[in-house]
């Protein structure tokens, strides 16, 4: 029999690493400040980009064969190309496109392959082909690689193309000389040239061939090294230094002499034309000839800052431009990435805020304040590790990011949930954190396995794709377990050592504390009324009907899976976002004179003059016409002919506007918008990826069908 007066003995103190952790407030906090200090740091030292850059595993073969028709070049370039690389160790497929005066072949690697080795032996294979005509250049032979186009600028005016040109090129200059701007190419330019012409009755006359005066040319437009001299000064250097670059340099090589000393000069037998190539490639804005600028982001630097030094740059050159000319932003894709990082900051404020709200009307302000501070701490965390995983901020990661915002915060919710249960039982404070997260281990860490669980296999989906996809398991991975760090070895701390002291410092907090308790009073026996009443009696009965219970929830699965497979909720692999540019272009078969495409320009411009009028100038920021080139894809190339012409309509963005681009494409390309000039084609319809980019198009009927991309 026990002795009345014995005392009982006492419970075991806690221990652990989360035990250790609690009553160590101190080593709590200093892991806080290094994960928010990593973070800050990391977030200084990850990369920024628009879309991730990635390599494609693509080795490009170029070859330009001037003057040849698409036939001519598959069959005299492509198949030859084609056949030599096909057997090639490490390439898995091989694609070609023949087009007027230019061969391109693809051809794609295998997964794990050394894309350098393979580059190498591309290169090998393409010098063996003996059948590539001699009049065709030299073969260009690449590792594909992306290059993410930032913004541009358009310098338009009434003015020739060489004047445009030069001035332009001037403001490339400028831009290059900015320490935040790199790389910047002029697009909507000819290729310079310096064209020779003979007439055919000079060269009988005179007995000379093309081919001499050719080999004369080329015999005096050279700079080649000479070896070196011996000295007693010193040792110079010999070196013939004889490059023309100029049209009028040409003019003074002698072609041909005589025994009197009279000389035939170039100037006197030929006309000299110094301008550019004879290819057909207009460019307009609004209306007027134009000229684009356009700056690409590379390295560590960050689109924000491009586009900033860009705008800077721009309002600069406005006050110095003459009054006829005038330059224009087109295309800044890093308001993409400002609007991606503006919605995951204003979603995360929302969420500490509704945090805070929730957790103080049902819990504690105390609590509810150490769990909403979860949510930066796990992401700052991620921040830390991103540089190391070799993950950038882009649209995808901060897409992921904003998946994670509604993922983060549970792990908190539950331990503190549980630890203030164990308060209001009357478990002392520091007790009871330990106890509550100590008996959360379990079930919260197989809760964040199992959605690591969903997400790994997403590491694992090889090629191009997967390089996409595996940014976003990465992320969850690295948020999910910060935020389990975060609730198990520094929550409990914060909740262990609070003793609302504050209120004693500053009287005006404990009034504010009293006053929340009070309102959350009533809000407490409302929620205790119905755990009591309807959750806990529902749940009983499920329990006990578990069958039904069972039946009931394969049925809703069955029932969400024939929704899907019906059609009825609809499925895109990326969804269609607002675009603020809209493309209307027209394609004719190979060899169409550029008359005939220009006469469809006009009607396209036309039309879309209507649809702007229509739907009021207030929506409309700029129209950029590329008369022989196609539309712009998404790494900023373009497929060159005068069989093609592109008309671009840059809306204001989509928070200043009253009609959606699909609504301002239907004006453009609706039945009364009809192009006279096409009345034989057939019009389709096409979203652009990522829905950045809405375009109408106008094809041959039997070309290619767009509508099924």
């Amino acid at each position: 029999m026990s002795d009345p007066t014995e005392r009982p003995a006492e419970e075991p103190s806690p221990s652990g690493a989360i035990a250790w952790m609690a009553r160590n407030s101190v080593a709590a906090n200093l892991l806080m400040l290094i994960i928010m200090l990593g973070g800050v740091f990391g977030l200084m030292r990850v990369k920024q980009e628009v879309f991730p850059a990635f390599t494609l595993d693509i080795v490009s073969v170029r070859i330009p064969y001037p003057g040849s028709s698409p036939s001519e070049v598959e069959q005299s370039i492509n198949l030859a190309v084609e056949e030599e690389i096909r057997g090639l160790d490490g390439v898995k497929r091989v694609t070609s496109t023949a087009a007027e005066g230019m061969g391109q072949i693809n051809a794609e690697l295998l997964l794990g392959v050394n894309p350098d080795k393979v580059l190498a032996e591309v290169k090998t294979a393409v010098d063996r082909v003996s059948s590539i005509p001699e009049e065709a250049e030299e073969p260009i032979v690449t590792l594909v690689s992306q290059r993410e186009q930032v913004i541009s600028l358009v310098l338009s005016g009434d003015q020739e193309l060489r004047t445009l040109h030069d001035i332009a090129e001037n403001i490339r200059n400028r831009m290059l000389t900015h320490p935040d701007v790199t790389q910047v190419d002029l697009q909507g330019v000819r290729p310079l040239e310096i064209a020779i012409e003979v007439p055919q009755e000079t060269l009988e006359a005179y007995g000379l061939t093309l081919d001499q005066i050719a080999a004369q040319v080329r015999a005096s437009s050279i700079e080649l090294p000479g070896g070196a001299l011996k000295t007693k000064g010193g040792e110079l250097l010999v070196r013939v230094a004889d490059r023309r670059l100029e049209g009028f340099q040409f003019e003074n090589i002698v072609i041909k002499g005589s025994s009197q000393g009279g000389d035939l000069r170039l100037g006197d037998i030929a006309n000299v034309i110094d301008g550019y190539a004879d290819v057909d490639l207009y460019n307009y804005f609004d209306g007027a000839p134009a000229v684009r600028i356009v700056a690409f982001r590379i390295g560590n630097e960050t689109p924000q800052q491009v586009a900033d030094a860009v705008k800077a740059l721009k309002t600069e050159l406005e006050r110095e431009l003459p009054e006829n000319l005038s330059l224009a932003i087109w295309s800044d894709d890093s308001e993409f990435l400002r609007g991606r990082i503006d919605l995951l900051t204003r979603n995360a404020w929302m969420g500490m805020i509704l945090v805070l709200l929730v957790l103080t009307a049902f819990l504690d302000l105390r609590l509810a304040t150490w769990v909403g501070l979860g949510i930066p701490i796990s992401i700052l965390g991620a921040f830390a590790v991103m540089p190391a995983v070799d993950v950038s901020v882009n649209m995808i990661s901060l897409f992921a990011f904003i998946i994670t915002l509604g993922m983060v915060v549970d792990d908190a919710i539950v331990v503190g949930e549980n630890i203030y249960e164990a308060e209001k039982r009357g478990v002392p404070r520091m007790k009871a954190a330990i106890q509550g997260a100590q008996q959360m281990v379990v079930p919260v860490s197989f809760s964040i396995l199992t959605t690591l669980i969903m997400f790994t296999p997403m590491l694992f989906v090889p090629g191009f794709m997967g390089k996409i996809f595996g940014i976003m398991p990465r992320l969850v991975i690295l948020v999910l377990l910060f935020s389990w760090l975060e609730s198990f070895f520094v929550l409990p701390a914060h909740l262990g050592h609070s003793s609302g002291g504050i209120g004693r410092i500053f009287p005006p907090a404990r009034w504010v504390t009293e006053g929340i308790a009070r309102l959350r009073a009533p809000i407490e026996r409302g929620l205790v009324t119905f755990r009591d009443h309807w959750y806990a009696p529902t749940a009983e009965r499920l329990i006990t009907w578990r069958y039904v219970s069972v039946a009931g929830g394969f049925a809703l699965f069955i029932l969400t899976l024939g929704i899907i497979g019906s059609g009825l909720v609809p499925q895109t692999f990326f969804p269609k976002l607002e675009g603020d540019l809209v493309t209307g272009s027209a394609q004719f078969p190979y060899g169409t004179p550029v008359s005939r495409t220009a006469e469809v320009q006009r009607e396209l411009e036309a039309a879309a003059q209507r649809a702007i009028e229509e739907a009021g100038p207030e929506v409309f920021k700029g129209m950029y016409t590329s008369l022989g080139a196609g539309p712009q894809s998404q790494n900023g190339s373009r497929e060159e002919g005068g069989h093609m012409v592109a008309v671009e309509i840059q809306l204001v963005p989509t928070g200043e506007r009253n009609l959606s681009s699909q609504e301002f494409s239907n004006l453009w390309s609706g039945p009364e918008r009809r192009i006279h000039a096409l009345e034989h084609l057939r019009p389709s319809f096409l979203d652009g990826a990522l829905g950045r980019r809405l375009e109408f198009a106008l094809h041959l009927c039997g070309s290619r069908d767009w509508s099924s991309i």
